[in-house]
């Protein structure tokens, strides 16, 4: 989607402080971290929201969270943990309509998270 700011950070139309990349996934810094450690992993694909997901993105969901798993140990927060979470739709907190995984880490996270 020409609109979409994920969209425009994968085709490299907007910089970003990026961690990872490869032909599925774009892992990158949040710009508004909400934890000492605070990044995010997107598809490459467009899909507005968990509720577009459809089968045959099994695999990309699979290889997104894979890539949050080697991007926190490359951080140094798999040890200690980390959280990982998807919003959907404004309820959710999604800001941004192209799905995104946000990994946290580095302090302590409470529950229930609010």
């Amino acid at each position: 989607m020409s609109d979409c700011l994920f969209c425009k950070i994968n085709n490299g139309d907007i910089s970003a402080d990026i961690l990872y990349q490869d032909d599925d996934v774009t892992v990158f810094k949040d710009v508004s971290p909400q934890a000492p450690v605070h990044f995010l992993v997107i598809p490459k694909k467009h899909i507005t929201t968990l509720n577009d997901l459809e089968s045959d993105d099994e695999a990309l969901i699979g290889k997104m969270m894979i890539a949050a798993k080697n991007a926190a140990a490359d951080l140094g927060i798999a040890e200690s943990g980390f959280r990982t979470t998807m919003n959907c739709n404004s309820d959710g907190g999604q800001s941004v309509y192209h799905i995104h995984l946000h990994v946290l880490g580095g302090r302590q996270m409470n529950w229930p998270p609010g």
